[in-house]
């Protein structure tokens, strides 16, 4: 269970004791009270709404929450239902709410506006992987404004959240992840597929809140998120390229300026090969290189890179299946055995296989009616911080074996800038793996880059060395196209171990000043 091991975790925000109900717009008061029943297409048949209109918005009031709807012509199967949550950072401008797709699909999303000139800031995409994984972990475990504190579902303000200095926003996708649900038993299973729903999301997010359609669009992920986000900036990509040759109005050209992969999964014939060489000669190496347990899994990386190379070649879920199965039971196996968190090897696992303690502390309050209310959510959903079924249907697939790392090539090529960041304490998606594909990353910045080698990374603010950089593009005046950085100190979930130090590399990023002093 490699990829369901790898994110299934609990997330939290600050449970208030008072009742909240309907969240208001600003200007909103209810002209006349609409027809009741089923919004066609959309709603389920049980649903039982109140509708009106105000100030040409179109409203609804579900389950004793209230939500404005937008839709737009060019997406007539989908539309944004949104209403207006005051938790985990009531300083700044938020929204929350659903992506309703006709074939019965919605993906909750929450969005943060940034802490420091909104009006002028980048914008961040944020999505974990599993697959199966809720994004809700990055935003209340990792690098939200909010996280999880102690045992009864205390959040506390997060002073290293990535909307310091970036609008940002977090996305339950694929379907049936964390908030997000299907009406019908529709599902996605292949990370390409995903990425359609994700740009018709964001075309309907920025067509309604046009002040953020400008911005400089950054696409983070982490984990499998490696493999989802190289599939959907492809599509933000294409979708680009056809609004240049054939502009649609009212659509935005979506200004995708980076994509982020933190400890990601992307090209799994490098990333299974690699495993050996972190395992036995790594900066936290739990065997000799000799011995019986290193010995096993290097004779096992030839046929593991063999059934790889045929789910590429002939790309169908028999064979991809088939090879993933091999790889994950043969080279992933042994680091759980010894009862240490896969996710971070300096520490034991504890709790259950999330191997962290405090996000058991969290799903109980994921399902408290008043953080429910207030994010717009059915009273009677229940939320579960990864979805098995999702996992399951993407292993039956065989998707995690497919290369997506090609994908990024003429991303890179046409001007996209490519971060790839690891913990160097991670044994899931270690950062060996993760540095040798990116050296095999075909792209115009491909040579520069092999004979580039690590320097420093120190934090701007405690001039503390907390990993390495590794860099081509630039000429040493900007953040660089194509960056590699090892955190030191870290594992899987970098902004969790070295918050300071995320803050500190995405912030640069961003800016796109150079990562080194």
């Amino acid at each position: 269970m490699r990829a369901l091991l790898r994110e299934l975790v609990w997330l939290g925000v600050l449970v208030i004791s008072t009742v909240v109900v309907a969240i208001p717009f600003d200007d909103q008061q209810v002209i006349n009270d609409g027809p009741k029943g089923r919004l066609p297409g959309f709603d389920s048949a049980e649903d039982i709404v109140d509708q009106w209109v105000e100030n040409d918005r179109e409203f609804i009031t579900r389950n004793g929450q209230t939500f404005e709807l937008f839709t737009h012509p060019s997406f007539t199967s989908h539309r944004l239902r949104v209403t207006k949550p005051t938790i985990c950072d009531s300083g700044v401008k938020q929204y929350s709410g659903y992506l309703d797709i006709t074939t019965g699909k919605h993906l909750f999303f929450w969005f943060f506006e940034s802490r420091h000139s909104p009006e002028t800031a980048d914008f961040i995409y944020w999505t974990n992987g599993g697959p199966g994984a809720s994004s809700a972990m990055g935003l209340l475990f990792e690098l939200g404004p909010c996280q999880i504190a102690s045992d009864d579902g205390y959040v506390a303000r997060n002073k290293y959240s990535w909307n310091t200095h970036s609008n940002i926003l977090f996305l339950d996708q694929p379907v049936n992840v964390g908030w997000s649900y299907s009406d019908n038993g529709s599902k996605v299973s292949r990370s390409y597929a995903a990425g359609e729903d994700v740009y018709a999301f964001f075309q309907l997010f920025f067509s309604r809140f046009p002040e953020y359609a400008t911005d400089k669009f950054h696409m983070a992920a982490e984990s499998y998120g490696g493999t989802y986000a190289p599939n959907t900036a492809a599509v933000f990509d294409r979708r680009n390229r056809e609004l240049e040759v054939d502009p649609v109005p009212g659509l935005t050209r979506i200004n995708l300026a980076s994509v982020i992969l933190a400890n990601g999964w992307t090209n799994p014939l490098e990333q299974y090969s690699s495993i050996p060489d972190w395992v036995c000669e790594g900066p936290y190496a739990l065997f000799e290189p000799e011995s019986r347990e290193c010995k096993g899994l290097r004779r096992s990386v030839p046929r593991c890179r063999s059934l790889t190379e045929a789910c590429q070649k002939f790309d169908n879920s028999i064979t991809c299946a088939s090879a993933e199965s091999y790889c994950s039971y043969a080279l992933e196996s042994l680091v759980p055995k010894l009862n240490l968190n896969p996710y971070d090897v300096r520490k034991p696992c504890v709790a259950d296989n999330t191997c962290y303690e405090e996000l058991s502390w969290v799903e109980t309050f994921m399902n408290n009616a008043t953080v429910k209310s207030q994010l717009g959510i059915d009273p009677a959903r229940n939320f579960t911080n990864g979805s098995p079924s999702v996992y399951l249907g993407f292993r039956a697939t065989g998707d995690g074996m497919r290369n997506s790392a090609p994908l990024l090539t003429n991303l890179v090529n046409n001007g996209v800038r490519l971060l790839v960041y690891a913990g160097n304490a991670d044994s899931v998606c270690n950062f060996i793996g993760n540095e040798k594909w990116l050296e095999k990353l075909e792209s115009v910045f491909h040579d520069e880059f092999l004979i580039r080698r690590p320097i420093p990374w120190i934090t701007e603010d405690s001039q503390e060395v907390v990993g390495t950089v590794r860099s081509a593009g630039g000429n040493g005046f900007t953040a660089g196209n194509v960056t590699f950085v090892v955190v030191h100190e870290a594992g899987h979930m970098v902004p969790f171990d070295q918050p300071e130090a995320a803050l500190d590399l995405i912030t640069r990023w961003i800016r796109n000043v150079p990562l080194t002093n």
